[in-house]
């Protein structure tokens, strides 16, 4: 969007920085701060996991019971966040551009990050001289892990986009259902008019402040959900895993670290933003993904960085979670490395034809895995299946290494959502790089000004690290009389 187009509006406010109180620029300190008590909690669960691995396969409901509190607000608050700001950015239009700009953007990420897997697996090799022999394999360790089901096509998946009832959607927690009926449900707010309907408006925004609130709350507890997932990965898998699949796994991590590299390449030449601030900024979420192995645990929190961050809550709203669908990069580099382990550990060498038949096959294959049970295994058995060069229970080799993979997949999937989400924010002309410029060196007022409402900007308050609200916070309902948020201009 042009941001000349847009209706005029008073001069930007720095948006809240969640880590300092409000009204205030002093640090707490280091032993309250989230990051500090994630870092431990991850560093205790893997102790305990390692020493103790019966107590720390027991700890699994710590780690299941915080991802399952986190899934409580996760529907209703991506809702929430998507009605409110495509209300008020105010043109149907320039949502519609946002949605094609991220799906085109998500198209390109994902094929490259599955032709550079495909690159740096025949590079490494790193299945080949295992000699796998076909009839030692069992399918049944596959399907327990896949739980049987069949992968979807093409067409399944985008009929499974659209929800058959609201409530099943909501009830479900299936974000891209959520997504489409949040998107026509704020579509129609701007089409009957803001005016008319300015009294649901201002009860959606009270209900997202109520949100952010209960994620204040929830996120007191992340570091006992961190140390619960963490004891219990070690615990049940160990770390002797390492060395049964430790050309996989360097091959991996290391096409990780130079996709990193490229995101922070794309993220500086075209927005201009630099990530290694950003990653810092965001140092508690990317730590609390690492310990609970889930990006969903910090779908909220990331997208409130994102807007303080000059990202526009509607961009932020519309990019991010369809983006945990439609763009898992560590998830695709992955799969196209984990193919060619297999092949190769079957004694099979793919050719050109082959590995681009893989491409097509992938690159339909891992859309919408976020939250499918074994979407990994799916995605390769489907492959393994189409080609039949390999038998598909022999995806099931991969049952050892794949939660060791989890650190690699989620931090490169996570930030490669935050980098389109600039890129596609930038692209619309719904990115205020004084208020990333703001957030990055910690400024929460503005000069003679009380800091901005966390609900105005999409952000929890200050509570969330264990610090008071803003007493002397804005009206919450500014947005919704006509005063748009620094990030929407």
């Amino acid at each position: 969007m042009n941001p000349s187009s847009l209706p005029a509006s008073p001069p930007a406010k720095t948006p809240t920085d969640p880590n300092t109180t409000a009204g205030s620029h002093a640090r707490k300190p280091f032993y309250k701060q989230l990051f500090f008590q994630i870092l431990v909690a991850v560093l205790l669960g893997i102790l305990i996991g390692h020493f103790w691995p019966d107590l720390g396969s027991s700890l699994r409901p710590l780690g299941d019971g915080f991802i399952q509190l986190i899934k409580m607000i996760i529907a209703p608050l991506i809702f929430l966040v998507i009605v409110t700001g495509i209300s008020a950015v105010g043109d149907v239009k320039a949502v519609g551009r946002v949605g094609v700009k991220a799906l085109l953007y998500f198209t390109g990420a994902t094929l490259f990050a599955l032709v550079f897997g495909l690159v740096v697996g025949n590079v490494i090799q790193p299945g080949a001289g295992l000699n796998i022999d076909p009839a030692t394999l069992s399918q049944d360790a596959l399907d327990a892990k896949t739980g049987t089901a069949p992968p979807k096509d093409a067409g399944q998946f985008l009929l499974g986009v659209i929800p058959t009832s609201m409530v099943g959607a909501f009830a479900s927690n299936s974000l891209l259902q959520v997504l489409c009926f949040s998107v026509f449900f704020g579509a129609a707010i701007v089409v009957v008019g803001r005016e008319r309907c300015l009294p649901v408006v201002t009860l959606l925004e009270t209900v997202l402040e109520l949100f952010f609130k209960i994620m204040g709350w929830v996120m007191r507890v992340a570091p006992i959900g961190a140390f619960g997932a963490m004891a219990f990965i070690i615990g049940q898998y160990g770390l002797d895993s390492l060395g049964t699949y430790a050309v996989l796994i360097a091959a991996c991590y290391g096409a990780a670290l130079v996709f990193i590299a490229l995101l922070f390449f794309v993220a500086w030449v075209y927005p201009r933003v630099p990530l290694w601030q950003f990653v810092r900024y965001s140092r508690e979420e990317f730590l609390l993904a690492l310990g609970t192995a889930s990006t969903e645990s910090v779908l909220p929190r990331i997208m409130a960085k994102l807007t303080n961050a000059g990202c526009s809550r509607a961009t932020t709203g519309l990019v991010v979670p369809t983006g945990y669908s439609f763009n898992l990069d560590g998830a695709a580099l992955y799969l196209s490395i984990s193919l060619l382990f297999l092949a190769q550990a079957f004694g099979h060498s793919l050719d050109l034809g082959q590995q681009l038949a893989a491409l097509g096959i992938l690159m339909l294959t891992s859309k919408g895995m976020a939250g499918v049970p074994g979407s990994a295994f799916l995605a390769l058995s489907a492959t393994a299946g189409a080609l039949g060069i390999f038998p598909v229970a022999g995806v099931a080799l991969l049952l050892g290494a794949d939660r060791v993979m989890d650190s690699m997949r989620v931090v490169v999937n996570l930030l490669g959502n935050c980098v389109a989400t600039f890129v596609v924010a930038k692209w619309e002309g719904q990115f205020d790089r004084e208020a990333m410029l703001a957030a990055f060196s910690g400024e929460s007022t503005t000069a003679g000004g009380p800091p901005e409402s966390p609900a105005a900007v999409g952000l929890p308050s200050a509570a969330d690290d264990g610090g008071p609200a803003a007493a002397d916070a804005p009206d919450a309902h500014a947005a919704a009389d006509g005063v748009q948020p620094a990030g929407l201009r």
